[in-house]
């Protein structure tokens, strides 16, 4: 309403007359008055000031300024004018207010009392409160060792960042010191009721690493065993050398040893040139490298501190037992390739090499008697293996290969501390197998060259040629030396052949000997041993079947005993040539002597007897071929058309014993003139002969005196 009035009263052109002068003032007092009532609503006034004139409030800002300098100058005044009485009544007040609450404690005690008593209240508890805080911390204080630095939650992270040891600290601390100091509380029970079973993990946990560890183990065996296998080959190579150079009598110190390394305890290679690495060709690992032993040390040490190592120690050997047993199974065709037995030898040289690690780098884990029954279990077992498998070899260069494996595989382990006597022991018998087999090879050597032979003289054309027959066998006769070219030499080329075989034969059972530990004089006897077996069985049976073969012939019996006669003549030179090898004199008390002079000896003689029985058969034939007419009337004068045919036979095959020795020859012709007077007879005193004319009797009296005629021909003599 207020608003309203002061819109009707405002004029709305602006005038600088004084009747315009006097409205404004009149609306501007209006609007003051208004403003100064506080019933009015404020915000209407100020707008309309602005609302009305573009420069009403401008002015209106002075009339204001002006009426708040009149109201400070009646405000000076009035406080001027009671400033005295105000002065008095404030001193009169402050008196009786000292005297009011006189007045008001007398009045209230029971106010007061219950004031009082909730302030002394409220001091208790804050009393309370500082003591039990006061008490807290001290308990706290007790509590942090065990809550902060080696609390569960801490246990239980160095768990599982594989602190084991560290874990066991701790929870040792916390029963030993810790927990008894606030073993009152509930959560330190809880604590101490949770640390067994963090042990039973801490041992669970270590004994899965062991079990890792062993099946690791189990699988990379092969790879630790070849290392150091590889390592004893070339430390043996190594002292082969120079062992060598000393025996040549010009041995210096070497500048430095295999690789850098030099062999340490136990066969172990540790490395003395650390700081020259880039001279080493080739580093050489160590079980260490090979193999990570920390799961056995951290599982053997923390059931050590938690008192169970036996426990530790007898799972331990049981499992190892069991991985013992299985590494001695062989493959079913490991005697096939060599290979085979390389990673059988492999997978038992990695065990026992770890093992002789355990042995060395703990304190108990297992015992020298252990690893000796564990070794002695497994050499029956190696042995009987090797037994087996080598039986079904027919090969020699395998079996030769199968010995080097066998001298590397004992020379590695005697390194560690093994016992290998019986394994040596084993190569005599791998030594006849090889035997065998070398002996089955040359049998079939042996028959090819019977086979392919002419059993002719071996024709020589020029002198090289015969230079070239004489360094192959050790022939000299002076008489055919001095023959011109070309010529023959009395054997067929067979003979050469197996001299040259032999020596062969010789040089292979040598390989097998090497490296076995054995003195010059066991050597020597080795080889001499083996080249009698090879002549005296095998070279002997050859010609003994070669003999009793139907396409042999008289002229190839004939030709087998003048080679025998020669092969028999070259045996000392076999001799010399072992003693060449070996530097073993052969006249020394326990030499062998080789066999070959009864071996070809007794072929000799069986070539004689089938000569001799060849001989027989062929004048029966002859004999069969007579047709007498034993009622002729009368003779026709010469001798039988079959007489005459044996004769020019025989005539023919005597001259070809003129290359016999003369006994051997003699007994020949005797034996066939002998045995053609029995036949002769027998057909004249013949059972079924019932009657014998004049003239018969005169033909086959003319067949006799032929047969005589011949035997003066060839000077022999012989009885009817």
């Amino acid at each position: 309403m207020a608003s309203v009035r002061v819109h009707a009263a405002l004029p709305d052109p602006p005038s600088q007359s004084e009747e315009d002068n006097k409205e404004e003032e009149k609306a501007f007092g209006n609007i003051l008055t208004e403003l100064e009532s506080v019933d009015l609503p404020l915000g209407t006034t100020l707008r309309s000031i602005y609302d009305d004139q573009p420069n009403a409030h401008k002015r209106f800002m002075e009339k204001l300024d002006a009426r708040i300098r009149n109201h400070d100058r009646e405000i000076e005044k009035m406080c001027n004018f009671h400033h005295q009485g105000f002065v008095d009544a404030i001193t009169e007040l402050l008196k009786v207010r000292i005297d009011a609450e006189k007045l008001m404690v007398r009045d209230h005690p029971k106010d007061d009392y219950r004031t009082v008593t909730a302030q002394t209240e409220e001091v208790i508890c804050c009393r309370i409160q500082q003591r039990n805080m006061a008490t807290t911390v001290e308990k706290l204080q007790l509590c942090i060792p065990g809550t902060t630095a080696v609390c569960v939650p801490s246990v239980g992270c160095t768990i599982c960042f594989c602190r084991y040891y560290a874990a066991l600290k701790t929870m040792e601390q916390l029963e030993k010191v810790y927990i008894p100091r606030v073993s009152q509380y509930r959560f330190c029970q809880i604590m101490a009721e949770n640390l067994p079973r963090l042990r039973e993990e801490i041992k669970e946990i270590s004994m899965s690493d062991l079990k890792d560890f062993l099946e690791s183990i189990r699988k990379h065996s092969d790879k630790v065993g070849e290392t150091a296998m590889r390592q004893a080959q070339q430390h043996r190579t190594f002292n082969s050398a120079i062992a060598k150079q000393a025996s040549m009598g010009h041995y210096t110190k070497p500048v430095y040893s295999l690789n850098g390394r030099t062999h340490t305890h136990n066969g172990l290679m540790i490395d003395d040139n650390t700081g020259d690495e880039d001279e080493a060709d080739e580093e050489i690992l160590t079980a260490q490298d090979l193999v990570d032993f920390s799961p056995v040390y951290r599982c053997l040490h923390i059931y050590t501190v938690l008192g169970d190592r036996e426990t530790f120690e007898s799972y331990y050997r049981k499992q190892r037992k069991k991985q013992a047993r299985l590494v001695l199974q062989p493959q079913a065709n490991m005697h096939e390739t060599v290979e085979g037995y390389r990673k059988y030898f492999n997978q038992i040289v990695g065990f026992f090499v770890v093992e002789d690690h355990i042995l060395n780098a703990t304190q108990g884990l297992v015992t020298r008697a252990f690893t000796d029954e564990l070794w002695n279990m497994a050499l029956s077992k190696i042995i009987a293996v090797l037994r087996t498998h080598s039986s079904y070899c027919d090969d020699p260069d395998l079996v030769l290969e199968l010995k080097n494996l066998i001298v590397i595989f004992a020379d590695t382990l005697q390194d560690y501390g093994f016992p290998v006597n019986r394994l040596f022991d084993l190569l005599f018998e791998v030594r006849d197998q090889y035997n065998e087999t070398l002996l089955k090879k040359w049998a079939l050597v042996f028959r090819e060259i019977f086979e392919l032979d002419n059993y002719s003289p071996i024709p020589v054309e020029t002198e090289d040629e015969y230079k070239l027959v004489v360094s192959r066998f050790p022939f000299h006769d002076a008489e055919i030396e001095k023959q011109d070219f070309p010529k023959k030499l009395p054997m067929s080329q067979s003979v050469p052949q197996i001299y040259t075989q032999v020596k062969e034969f010789i040089y292979a059972s040598l390989k097998f000997s090497e490296s076995l530990h054995r003195s010059s004089t066991e050597i020597d006897d080795m080889l001499r041993k083996s080249t009698n077996l090879l002549l005296t069985r095998t070279l002997s049976s050859c010609l003994q079947n070669l003999i009793k073969k139907p396409h042999i012939g008289l002229t190839e019996l004939v030709q087998i005993i003048i080679n025998t006669t020669h092969l028999e003549q070259a045996c000392r030179y076999l001799e010399e040539f072992i003693t060449n090898i070996t530097n073993v004199s052969p006249e020394t008390v326990h030499t062998t002597r080789l066999y070959g002079l009864s071996t070809f000896k007794d072929a000799r003689h069986a070539a004689e007897g089938e000569i001799y029985t060849k001989l027989n058969q062929k004048i029966d034939e002859f004999i069969q071929l007579a047709d007498y007419e034993w009622g002729m009337a009368e003779s026709d004068g010469r001798a039988s058309g079959y007489l005459m045919d044996l004769i020019n036979f025989l005539r023919s095959t005597f001259q070809v014993f003129t290359h016999l020795p003369g006994k051997v020859a003699q007994t020949a012709c005797m034996s066939a003139c002998k045995h053609l007077s029995t036949s002769l007879m027998q057909m004249l005193l013949d059972t079924e002969l019932k009657q014998i004319s004049m003239g018969a009797i005169q033909q086959f009296n003319l067949d006799v005196i032929q047969c005589e005629c011949e035997c003066n021909k060839c000077n022999v003599y012989f009885y009817l």
